[in-house]
């Protein structure tokens, strides 16, 4: 069984054109550091936390701790999935 041969439109061209210069920025902007102050070197999270200075004192960690075991946390997660599928179901369905 043959496949229908695809043509590229000038929008698919455009947008991989688009997003291999954008991708191709990212890593060169990562390779070169570029952006970031010398004078907050958090590491591998310094592009996120470069412009807090001191935001580990900015939060009580020793108020985030769980009171449930870790297995009800995850059963609500699947729950919320679970319904959420449900419902969007039942959306897709009314069209």
């Amino acid at each position: 069984m043959r496949h229908p041969k695809r043509s590229l439109t000038a929008g698919s061209i455009a947008a991989l054109i688009v997003g291999a210069v954008v991708l191709g920025a990212a890593v060169y902007i990562m390779v070169n550091g570029l952006g970031l102050n010398p004078d907050l070197d958090f590491g591998a999270g310094a592009y996120y936390y470069a412009d807090i200075p001191d935001y580990q004192q900015t939060l009580d960690w020793d108020s985030y701790t769980a009171r449930l075991p870790f297995v009800v946390y995850l059963l609500l997660f699947l729950a919320w999935g679970f319904l959420m599928w449900c419902i969007w179901k039942r959306l897709d369905r009314k069209q």
